[in-house]
């Protein structure tokens, strides 16, 4: 609670720092921020908070891991994105700004204790990234996709309330422990496994799973990198999260309403995503896609209950797409986001090309980078109940495999034509700290 309060005291203090017009200055009023909030986060075991008895959220090592996880994946993007940022100096504090904001929406989505919290922490999250994909105003892509983003999350956001108003007429609350309490003694009524149902499709909206994925490879497409990066990061960290936490903790009763949806689900995502990025010559749509497979993996954890599998999976994803990202900013020319401006890159310059081996190694599940670990924890604790699904992850990951090698013989080949790409110093430390979360990711959990 208490880095949620910095984070939000940070945003407000960079829009006013950023009337200077000094993009430095609020870069390091922002960085500040996020990492004083991390810091709170990784001790708040330690002292009380004066927030402590608020119930609406809650708190615990596995909500402080992923809230860790999201602020420093804030930071990176921060600091990757500066470069980008700068150039519009009456605006640098607004991206800011918006940016943080929405990471409070994602911690209350992460810590939420009742359905008002869950809602608020959504439409925190999502309203400023609305704005953030839309924010390049001369970019025609960019305003179609932020009207299509915003349309589609309104939609599944009616979907959500919808499925919460069913949910509270059955129950008569929005406290997630007290329906707990109350499907342990009766099975509900038809109305609730109904707003279950609404619910499941509200969220599988939101997290951009077949067959309501539609609108991510163009929203992507519209948005900036660093944006970019935060949807594909930071937004869909916070989204699994409270899927899994619902589905699994307090929807867990009703696994027969929903399993079979869920299956069909994750199948759909897991082949769709692969075989349609194998077509993609748009860096940003097929990471877009590639993500849909990699949602319908992650989802395997609300059948097998197990968020530990969830949150070392996510670190290898979220930490190999933002290194991607900040690498696209480097590498992007004149506004074109060609597949081909990759060619030779990794050959002409070894630092980037160590960073998108590693980068791509680990989203395709390469042991032993952290992408490997992630990938065989979920498909191991799905392994004894889902035998059938397992094979089918399997069979998706050599496709997707088949696309991240693809891609990184794209990137080391000897082109004359490859260019000598200038990275900033923000950059370097991004990329260097990136790749390192990459391999040692995993190790933490040694520890």
């Amino acid at each position: 609670m208490d880095a949620l309060i910095v984070i939000f005291i940070t945003g407000l203090v960079g829009l006013f720092v950023g009337m200077m017009k000094k993009p430095v200055l609020t870069l390091s009023i922002s960085a500040l921020g996020l990492v004083t909030a991390f810091i709170l986060t990784l001790f708040s075991r330690s002292y009380v908070s004066i927030f402590s008895k608020y119930n609406g959220l809650s708190t615990s090592p596995l909500t402080d891991a992923f809230s860790l996880l999201a602020i420093g994946l804030t930071l990176l993007i921060v600091l990757g994105g500066f470069s980008y940022f700068k150039k519009d100096k009456e605006h640098t504090a607004d991206y800011y700004g918006l940016m943080l904001f929405s990471l409070c929406g994602a911690l209350i989505l992460i810590s939420f204790n009742n359905f008002f919290m869950f809602f608020l922490g959504l439409e925190i999250m999502s309203i400023p990234v609305y704005v953030l994909v839309g924010i390049k105003k001369s970019n025609v892509l960019s305003s179609e996709a932020s009207i299509k983003y915003f349309f589609t999350g309104s939609f599944a956001t009616g979907i959500l309330l919808f499925g919460i108003a069913l949910i509270y007429g059955a129950t008569g609350t929005f406290d997630l422990a007290t329906i707990n309490s109350i499907r342990a003694i009766a099975e509900p009524s038809p109305m609730f496994h109904i707003g279950v149902l609404f619910m499941l499709a509200a969220f599988l909206f939101k997290v951009g799973a077949v067959p309501f994925h539609f609108w991510s490879p163009d929203v992507y497409q519209g948005s900036s990198d660093s944006v970019m990066a935060y949807m594909a990061t930071v937004v869909k960290l916070a989204a699994l999260c409270a899927f899994v936490k619902l589905f699994t903790y307090t929807f867990n009763q009703d696994e027969k309403i929903y399993t079979s949806v869920l299956l069909i689900v994750i199948v759909g995502s897991l082949f769709f995503g692969y075989l349609s990025a194998l077509k993609q010559s748009n860096f940003k749509r097929m990471l877009a896609y590639s993500g849909i497979s990699n949602t319908g993996l992650a989802m395997l954890t609300i059948l097998t209950g197990d968020f530990g599998s969830l949150w070392v999976f996510l670190i290898g994803y979220t930490a190999a797409t933002v290194t991607l990202m900040t690498l696209s900013q480097a590498i992007d020319k004149i506004d074109s986001e060609d597949i081909v401006n990759w060619k030779g890159i990794g050959y002409k310059n070894p630092f980037i090309g160590v960073v998108i081996l590693i980068s791509f190694l680990s989203l395709a599940g390469i042991p032993p980078l952290t992408g490997f670990f992630g990938k065989f924890l979920i498909l191991s604790n799905a392994y004894q109940n889902h035998l059938a699904l397992v094979i089918l992850g399997l069979i998706s990951s050599v496709i997707g495999a088949s696309l991240y090698l693809r891609f990184i013989v794209l990137a080391f080949a000897k082109d004359s034509n490859a260019e000598k790409i200038v990275l900033t110093p923000l950059q370097h430390v991004v990329l260097s700290i990136g790749t390192l979360v990459v391999i040692l990711g995993s190790s933490i959990l040694i520890f």
